[in-house]
């Protein structure tokens, strides 16, 4: 049973890479809770429409947006269509992201921009249109007691230096503070921004994780609750920030990661 249904009853929502993983189940479950969606993608539109069905079949309504997020331009395409079709905004959740992997010493410059424009840059630019289309148009008391809201999708990462990904891991660390910093900019005017930061989720990002038995067993001395999350866990707890029950919270890390951060490695005493 979902738990959340109807909570965003006549809100519009916007979900950046959202059609496949962490992006799909968040839609997914925005629509539960009665949201319309925008299912933003890049790539072939295939899986873009599979979530677009799946959500008109839950009642709610969706629209596909093309976009890549590093680029200004298309983000203020996106946010003009969304707004046109919707007729606002209501909830961001920024969620595209990539990972592009190697040694510092042998990583290129492309590498290093691909992931710091996609990961951090496209959630400024995708925050930055959210909060003129929030400010525009105020508090709607009938809708929500917020103007807005911005759930920033961040990582373990944003804490835990992670050798062999450092674009990965700088881009992270900077969502925490571009979030935090913009929490605290626009917090008196009703607009609440947070970040969920899952750990290891199973998602095709990161297949190469737990693909079989003998590398799912390699990861489990990593997770104290010795399981790897599901997507559906994430699309939850956004649903949940997204309501007015989480009035009160903003500028928030909300780690998802089956104790990651509790340094498993010290668990028998270090």
């Amino acid at each position: 049973m979902f738990p959340f249904r109807g909570l965003l009853g006549g809100q519009k929502a916007l979900v950046t890479g959202a059609s496949s993983g962490i992006g799909r189940a968040v839609a997914l479950a925005l629509a539960e809770a009665g949201a319309d969606v925008v299912v933003n993608f890049i790539g072939s539109s295939e899986a873009a429409d599979e979530v677009v069905s799946a959500i008109q079949t839950i009642g709610s309504k969706a629209i596909p947006i093309l976009a890549d997020v590093s680029q200004e331009a298309q983000v203020q395409t996106m946010f003009k269509r969304a707004i046109e079709e919707f007729g606002t905004v209501d909830i961001l959740v920024n969620n595209a992201g990539i990972q592009s992997n190697a040694p510092v010493d042998g990583m290129t410059i492309g590498q290093w921009n691909s992931v710091i424009a996609t990961n951090l840059t496209g959630q400024f630019l995708c925050a930055r249109e959210a909060i003129r289309e929030f400010k525009r148009r105020g508090v709607v008391s009938t809708v929500s007691v917020s103007a807005g809201k911005i759930i920033c999708i961040s990582s373990v990462h944003e804490a835990i230096p992670w050798a062999g990904h450092v674009n990965y891991a700088a881009s992270k660390g900077g969502v925490m503070l571009l979030m935090k910093s913009i929490a605290q900019e626009v917090a008196a005017l009703k607009i609440r921004v947070n970040s969920i930061c899952p750990g290891a989720i199973r998602t095709p990002m990161n297949e190469s994780a737990w693909e079989n038995r003998e590398a799912y067993n390699a990861l489990m001395p990593l997770i104290p609750y010795k399981r790897i999350g599901e997507p559906e866990e994430i699309g939850r707890l956004a649903a949940f920030l997204a309501s007015d029950y989480a009035d009160y919270i903003t500028g928030t890390s909300v780690y998802v990661d089956g104790g990651m951060m509790l340094y498993p490695g010290f668990e028998s005493g270090g």
